[in-house]
């Protein structure tokens, strides 16, 4: 094939490399045992002598090393291996032989190895290594082949590099993968984006690997170029507000009753047999139950406090922000990691002036205040994940993609970090109502917030008089009593805005657009909309 320049230009991504900081994954969330469906046997080379594969991977970290291994575990697939250090590549070829993997040391052969259409699944840092891999790919790959991002790609680069690809007759397809190390290994939630001659080479494959919930493979076909790394995108958000949540829930619990680490772990474990249940969940009750080896204390008081991030829950509230779409919660969740990483802040902001105490609560009081504090938990959660879709919605209407938000629920009921029961509530909402402008809107969730807001009301007013920081919590609650309002105060803003720069306002009792000539007469006078 032609050798082609440089097809993907200057990339916006952060190195996200999930790799940078540990190789170890913080946990992963356990899969249904079910039989899988396959790879099309009929598509794949045969015998060992074409030295030919079905599927590739290039870059062999622990990620991109345990995916190709799941999918050399399942039936119909043969796969090709490429890392650009050639001892990586044997480490892996050494560690795995029951992978039978069909191993390459340049591009050329890489390409040589693979069955057409060629498809490849780039497993690299985000960034410039990602456009590195693609220029090469698109050397040696011919009209038809596919190229798949399997990184946290920013959803705009995506569509560029979609587009560039597309030029040259390749296929490229910008991959979400949810799970960490673990999941990859067995069985991830995967959100594909692509073209739809992508997709049906893609699609056997991806649903041979992917976790399985209540029977289905956790994969969909998103939507086109961008689709798949947008809606990772917003799952990682979503993810970011669900363990702020779930942290407020904790510190609320331990200032308030006094409860140990381990006796607040027995309440989570407990959560976690009902309508709370969740992979989040499940792992907060095994961090606080853990002891320092060195000091016998809980391992979570001698963490340092101060949360760190990758950028996609940034790139979840700046989208937004673009979008015009509310994402409060997941917002406050994003801001309180910054401000939990400034410690320089933190220790001159100390002596501030602050409520007297709290009193610590025992007996039924206590356990009171942990049922007032679970359902606070699960109705802001509600509001996490409702603001979540919307965002999706929004996006899925800006870049014209075809996403289906149930769909999108069920391929996160497993293999992905914020898999929970609550989203069969959340596909079944969709499922009655495809259409549904506002998921707190549904009849299950109406239902589930009514019976909560008391609780949840409590424990804002409390937390805000204690001074026991709830963010995420208290702008779930306001963005639940916003959507409710009759009116809003933005009437005032729009009067202020029309004062100082003439932006203009509509009236409830009449169509059109006004101005008020506040520097005149102050009559109003028809004017063009200038919001």
């Amino acid at each position: 094939m032609t050798s082609h320049a440089s097809p993907t230009g200057p990339s916006t991504d952060q190195d996200q490399s999930p790799h940078q900081a540990a190789q170890v994954h913080e946990g992963a969330p356990g899969i249904e045992e079910v039989d899988r469906p396959t790879a099309d046997a009929d598509s794949r080379p045969q015998g060992e002598g074409d030295g030919r594969a079905n599927i590739g991977v290039v870059g062999l970290a622990v990620m991109g090393s345990n995916l190709a291994r799941n999918l050399a575990s399942r039936e119909g697939n043969t796969v090709a291996i490429f890392n650009r250090s050639k001892d990586k590549t044997e480490h892996v070829l050494e560690q795995h032989p029951e992978a039978n993997f069909v191993a390459s040391f340049s591009y050329e052969d890489f390409a040589a190895s693979l069955a057409k259409p060629r498809t490849a699944i780039i497993m690299v840092k985000a960034g410039r290594p990602t456009d590195f891999v693609i220029d090469e790919l698109v050397k040696v790959f011919e009209p038809g082949d596919i190229i798949v991002d399997g990184g946290n790609a920013l959803f705009t680069d995506t569509i560029r590099r979609e587009k560039a690809v597309r030029d040259t007759g390749i296929n490229f397809v910008g991959m979400g993968v949810s799970g960490g190390e673990e999941g990859a290994l067995r069985g991830p939630s995967i959100m594909p984006g692509g073209s739809d001659e992508a997709w049906a080479t893609l699609g056997p494959i991806l649903k041979s690997i992917a976790a399985v919930a209540e029977g289905e493979p956790c994969v969909t076909h998103v939507g086109h170029d961008g689709a798949g790394h947008f809606v990772k995108m917003v799952h990682n958000g979503i993810e970011y507000a669900d363990m702020q949540l779930i942290a407020e829930a904790y510190d609320l619990i331990r200032r308030a009753t006094g409860k140990s680490p381990a006796e607040i772990a027995d309440v989570f474990a407990e959560w976690n047999r009902g309508e709370l249940e969740s992979y989040l969940i499940e792992i907060t009750a095994e961090v606080l139950r853990q002891t320092d080896a060195d000091t016998g204390k809980p391992l979570v008081d001698v963490i340092l406090d101060q949360a760190g991030a990758k950028g996609t829950g940034a790139w979840t509230v700046q989208t937004a922000l673009d979008l015009g779409v509310p994402v409060s919660g997941i917002a406050e969740a994003t801001f309180a990691r910054s401000l939990s990483s400034h410690p320089e802040q933190r220790e001159v902001s100390r002596e501030l002036p602050g409520p007297s105490g709290t009193d610590v609560l025992s007996g039924e009081d206590a356990d009171a205040f942990i049922e007032q504090v679970r359902l606070a938990l699960y109705a802001s959660k509600i509001v996490a994940y409702s603001q979540g879709f919307d965002e999706i919605r929004a996006g899925a209407a800006q870049y014209d993609w075809n996403i289906d938000l149930g769909a999108v629920s069920k391929i996160w009921r497993g293999g992905c970090i914020i898999r929970a029961q609550f989203l069969n509530r959340i596909a079944e909402a969709y499922d009655a109502e495809a259409e549904l402008p506002v998921l707190l809107t549904a009849p299950y969730f109406v239902e589930a917030l009514g019976r909560a807001q008391d609780a949840w009301r409590h424990i804002v007013s409390l937390s805000a008089a204690s001074g026991i920081p709830a963010p995420a919590f208290s702008s779930s609650l306001a963005y639940y009593d916003g959507l409710r309002a009759e009116r809003l105060p933005a009437a005032l803003i729009q009067g202020q805005r029309d004062f100082f720069g003439a932006h203009t306002y509509r009236r409830i009792d009449k169509e059109g657009t006004f101005h008020t000539l506040w520097s005149g007469d102050r009559t109003e006078i028809e004017a063009e909309d200038t919001h």
